[in-house]
């Protein structure tokens, strides 16, 4: 950890004192994330074209699609190593929330990596089967739901927006509620990643603004003033959120319209997991359903989509599913339906900021 490794030099240069604020660390993991993806960028791109992994288009969908068709995807293994390598540089490894969002990542980003890998190298359409990629999706779930649940300074009660004396215990059904809201994070974002930049640039607003909710949670006086728990380990969250925005800006340079690269479910499954687990960390579970309000809108329109479909044996609610394609094939440009869903989310995450003091 390279700001551990300056800091006790402050013995010796009092200037370096600076490496132990979160502010600082926040900032410049960032832009540690955004470099790496911006430098490394044009050489994964340029591999991946070499591999012939290729974006493939399917053809009931949208006909202005086709032209995205063999742009390299995978590049979500950009994202997840400029994110794994930051946190070593800038996080506190021995911090157990730190450990466990990292351990999320990798769990995560090996299901996403396989299912990449079994659609664009083993060249299988479809990668894991529906089934089998929920079920090791619920297992790892579970598994970092057990890990939060042991930690020694967090508790098992639901924070609740806009109600400040209502907060209800699950107890040991904590573990299986964290399973929920990571799983379901991580396959609404999934569902997400359909349009240039679509994903990225919402996550992004998501992850400043669960930034800010760690920083919150892990400074005693804020948290008091605002009537928000207090987790004495959580304020190092606040530079992994940091990063995690960083190193989506730095991927954003290259997936925005006309995009050069997609990240593929070997970056937007472990980038939902990760957040899921910011969330659940945070003690902020349930406001997630409107800082993330975008990405619940879309599997909903798939939920619903799909559902409606069998009842009413072939009909449907949209036009297509997930909503984004609804919206080009009722005739918006693509630029037009990106930029108006990243609206929507930001106005998402200022209503959620507005949480801390409408209690």
């Amino acid at each position: 950890m390279f700001y551990q490794f300056l800091y006790p030099l402050k013995e010796y240069f009092t200037a370096l004192n600076i490496f132990r604020y979160i502010t600082f660390r926040t900032i410049y993991g960032s832009l540690t994330a955004f470099l790496i993806c911006l430098l490394l960028g044009p050489l994964v791109i340029k591999q991946l074209s070499k591999m012939q992994i290729g974006q493939i288009i399917q053809t009931d969908g949208p006909q202005s699609h086709m032209g995205k068709q063999g742009t390299p995807t995978m590049g979500g293994i950009l994202i997840l190593f400029s994110i794994f390598l930051s946190s070593i540089l800038w996080g506190n490894l021995s911090n157990h929330y730190v450990s466990i969002l990292l351990l999320t990542l990798l769990l995560f980003g090996f299901i996403g990596f396989i299912d990449d890998y079994l659609m664009q190298v083993k060249k299988r359409n479809m990668g894991f089967t529906a089934r089998g990629k929920f079920t090791i999706q619920v297992i790892f779930g579970l598994v970092i739901g057990f890990l939060i649940y042991k930690c020694p300074d967090f508790t098992t009660t639901l924070t609740l927006p806009f109600l400040k004396d209502f907060s209800p215990d699950l107890g040991i059904y904590y573990i299986p509620f964290a399973c929920l809201v990571i799983v379901g994070t991580s396959n609404a974002v999934n569902l997400t990643d359909g349009l240039d930049g679509l994903a990225i640039g919402p996550y992004i607003v998501a992850s400043v603004t669960y930034m800010f909710f760690a920083y919150v949670a892990g400074h005693t006086q804020f948290a008091d003033y605002l009537h928000v728990r207090h987790i004495a380990s959580a304020g190092e969250i606040t530079v992994i959120c940091g990063i995690l925005a960083g190193a989506g800006l730095g991927f954003l340079w290259f997936n925005a319209h006309p995009a050069q690269v997609f990240m593929g479910d070997a970056g937007s499954i472990p980038l939902g997991a990760i957040l899921g687990t910011v969330a659940v960390v945070t003690k902020q579970e349930i406001l997630l359903l409107i800082v993330g309000g975008l990405f619940v809108i879309e599997a909903l329109s798939v939920i619903l989509q799909v559902s409606y479909f069998k009842l009413t044996k072939g009909k449907r609610i949209f036009r297509m599913a997930p909503l984004h394609h609804h919206f080009e094939l009722k005739g918006w440009h693509e630029s037009k339906v990106i930029v108006r869903f990243w609206i929507i989310a930001i106005v998402l995450a200022l209503i959620s900021l507005s949480t801390l003091k409408i209690r």
